[in-house]
C-alpha cells in the first residue's frame, strides 16, 4: 500500500502520516541477515523494502509511516531521520521518560525514567532483556524513492517484549529493548499515546494531513 501511494504521488500530493498497529511479525530490512532471527517460533518472518536490519512488530506498538515528499519540502534524509527522533523524544518527555538518540544507531533509547525500580529486570516478562536504562524504545526504518519517504518509526508502548529476545534487534546481539509501560509507574493509554505521536510527527513535517489509522 505504501509503495503504491508513493509510486502514484504527483507534485501536489499531500504528505500523510499512517498510524498502524501490526499483528505479531518479524520484519527484515534490506540489509538484514536471516540468521539474526534466531528462534521465530510461530511468528511469521517478512522481508520488507525499508532500510535497516531485523525488528519485531506486534500489538501495543505504535507504528507511524511517514510519507513525505522530501524534495518538495527541502529536507535532507539525515534531517528527516533527526526530526522523527526528535518527535519521539518529545513524546516520551511528555510522559517523564528521558530518551536520547545515538550516533550511528538510528532510533531512540531510554536514558532514565521516573519509574521507581522500573525496568525490564523488575518484571519477569522482560527479565531477559536487561535494564531499562540504555534500552531501545523506538526503531526507525525508512526508504526514499524519487525523493519521497515511506516506512517510518515504531514506538513500543505496551507490548509483550518476549519476541525481541528471539532476534538480534537491529542486527545487534543482546541489544536491550523496552517499552513505555516498563518505564512508567502506571500504564499509558495506547490510543492517547499513538494519536499524540502521529500528531507530533505531522507537526514536525508541517503536513496538514490528519494522521490516518490503518490496520
Amino acid at each position: 500500500m505504501m509503495r503504491s501511494f508513493t509510486a502514484a504521488r504527483g507534485p501536489d500530493t499531500p504528505d500523510e502520516i499512517w498510524l498502524v498497529e501490526h499483528p505479531p511479525v518479524f520484519t527484515l530490512g534490506r540489509a538484514a541477515r536471516l540468521e539474526h532471527v534466531r528462534a521465530p517460533g510461530a511468528i511469521s518472518v517478512a522481508r520488507t523494502e525499508r532500510g535497516g536490519q531485523v525488528t519485531y512488530h506486534g500489538p501495543g506498538q505504535a507504528v507511524c509511516y511517514v510519507l513525505v515528499d522530501l524534495r518538495r519540502a527541502g529536507i535532507r534524509v539525515r534531517d528527516f531521520v533527526a526530526r522523527i527522533e526528535d518527535a519521539t523524544i518529545a513524546l516520551l518527555g511528555e510522559y517523564g521518560i528521558d530518551a536520547v538518540r545515538r550516533s550511528g544507531a538510528p532510533g531512540v533509547y531510554v536514558r532514565s525514567s521516573g519509574a521507581a525500580g522500573g525496568g525490564n529486570g523488575a518484571d519477569d516478562r522482560h527479565s531477559s532483556l536487561g535494564d531499562v536504562a540504555g534500552a531501545k524504545i523506538a526503531s526507525i526504518g525508512i526508504r526514499i524513492t524519487d525523493g519521497c519517504s515511506w516506512h517510518g518509526v515504531a514506538l513500543n508502548v505496551a507490548m509483550d517484549l518476549e519476541p525481541f529476545g528471539r532476534i538480534d534487534p537491529c542486527g545487534y546481539p543482546g541489544l536491550a529493548v523496552t517499552d513505555m509501560r516498563s518505564c512508567l509507574p502506571a500504564p499509558a493509554d495506547y490510543d492517547q499515546v499513538s494519536g499524540r505521536f502521529a500528531s507530533l510527527l505531522a507537526t514536525a513535517f508541517a503536513t496538514d494531513s490528519s494522521p490516518i489509522p490503518r490496520r
